[in-house]
């Protein structure tokens, strides 16, 4: 009491709040309630005062408190749990799996969204790196072992042996439709020499061809473009189907057939090939060489070069525009990525045009056949139907200027030229009365 009377007020309410607190919580005060209680001689003791005071007697009660707790202990097993075989103790344990709830937060949803989608873009990345991998594999350049087994229809491929199979017989329809009697040895020799040469010329068509073919789509797995074999093999398969195949034209048949040969490999490899990339020439080129086998097959059967002759090359010459016109045009992409100049890529108006001039040109080569006794009259008129279907899809060619007209016209093409050499077979003029014409004339 007399340290309250000596004191002021305000030291007197210092010191009652003082005597109420804990003795450990005033023994641990800080510095700044002691330095709040020396200020109170000359201040009365505001709110903010006891406020701070309140604050630190609840932080260091709490904190007396956490010193206080002691851990728990291991709860010990009642005595009627324990089994009563200790070497037969078998621990079982169990997997707690939390409970998911009903309605998933928006939190959590999004979390297994997020976790499924870095999964699947790992996958993926995955999937991506190995196709990437087997990608750079299959485009690193491999020695291709050649076996004997793929050897002949490598062979096949390296001379284009639907092109050869179409040679041959157009040269044997030559033969057949000569008005000469039938020689069967004669024959079979042509048509191997034909198709010999034939393979030659497609065999270095394709040596020389080789960086451009495989820019293209239709000719990329060509054997040479893909390294089925070499180059050297190619040349030599070449020149062992050119060498023989001449001979047996020259030797076996008579030497025209054998010069017409030669001049048609000639033609094909060192003419028509380089041009198909410098000009739009290379397709009258190109059909010059088409138009040469049936007048071998001609002159096989005769051994002279006449009208009869000509008139079969006129055929084969104009049939073959409107047969590739309409290849070329669904193929505009493909020749010009590989640079080859067409009329379908420089010259679209004139590719259609002239598709349709030699269409229409077929009718009045079949009207000139009985004019120069290759046929009778009757062939005019029974290939006039064939004649004009061709036209109409040459004129919807040259119209339409699509795919679709393209395409019919291209395999119109492909029955048109059998069975017109087959109807001219049939209404040719026998060697009698070509006799009895002569006769009668003198």
């Amino acid at each position: 009491m007399s340290a309250a009377r000596r004191c002021g007020p305000s030291r007197a309410l210092t010191g009652l709040f003082v005597w109420h607190l804990p003795k450990p919580a005033v023994r641990q005060m800080p510095c700044k309630f002691m330095h709040c209680c020396g200020v109170a001689n000359k201040k009365w003791i505001t709110f903010q005062h006891l406020n701070f005071l309140k604050r630190m007697y609840v932080t260091q009660y709490n904190k007396d408190l956490s010193q206080q707790a002691k851990p728990k202990t291991d709860p010990v097993a009642p005595p009627f749990l324990e089994k009563k075989h200790l070497g037969q103790e078998k621990t079982v344990i169990r997997e707690i799996r939390p409970v998911s709830p009903l309605h998933p937060s928006l939190s959590e949803t999004s979390n297994r969204n997020e976790f499924k989608a870095v999964n699947s873009a790992a996958v993926v990345e995955d999937l991506a790196t190995a196709g990437g991998v087997e990608s750079k594999e299959e485009k690193q350049w491999k020695e291709m072992k050649l076996q004997l087994d793929d050897l002949p229809g490598i062979l096949a491929r390296l001379s284009k042996i639907k092109l050869t199979a179409l040679v041959v017989s157009t040269a044997s329809a030559g033969f057949a439709i000569a008005p000469v009697p039938f020689d069967l040895t004669c024959f079979l020799l042509t048509s191997i020499g034909t198709g010999l040469a034939s393979c030659a010329a497609n065999s270095i068509n394709q040596f020389f061809e080789v960086p451009f073919d495989s820019n293209m789509n239709r000719t990329k797995n060509r054997p040479l473009v893909r390294g089925q074999i070499s180059p050297l093999l190619a040349v030599s398969f070449a020149a062992s189907c050119a060498v023989p195949g001449i001979a047996l034209l020259t030797l076996g048949v008579n030497p025209l057939t054998g010069a017409l040969g030669a001049f048609n490999i000639f033609l094909y490899t060192c003419c028509y090939t380089p041009m198909k990339r410098m000009s739009i020439v290379n397709t009258w080129v190109g059909a010059v060489v088409g138009a040469i086998p049936p007048i071998m097959g001609w002159t096989a059967a005769t051994g002279s070069l006449d009208a009869g002759a000509l008139l079969l090359g006129g055929i084969l010459y104009s049939w073959q525009f409107p047969h590739f016109n309409a290849l070329s045009w669904g193929l505009r992409e493909d020749y010009s990525r590989g640079g080859y100049c067409m009329m379908s890529v420089t010259h679209p108006a004139m590719c259609r045009r002239v598709a349709l001039r030699h269409c229409l040109a077929l009718i009045g080569l079949s009207t000139m056949a009985p004019i120069l006794n290759v046929t009778t009259w009757n062939f005019p008129l029974i290939s006039l139907p064939i004649n004009l279907y061709i036209s109409y899809l040459g004129f919807r060619f040259y119209r339409d200027a699509d795919r679709s007209s393209s395409r019919k016209l291209f395999f119109c093409s492909l029955w048109h030229l059998p069975m017109l050499l087959l109807l001219m077979l049939t209404c040719k003029k026998s060697l009698l009365e070509k006799e009895d014409k002569s006769e009668l004339l003198s």
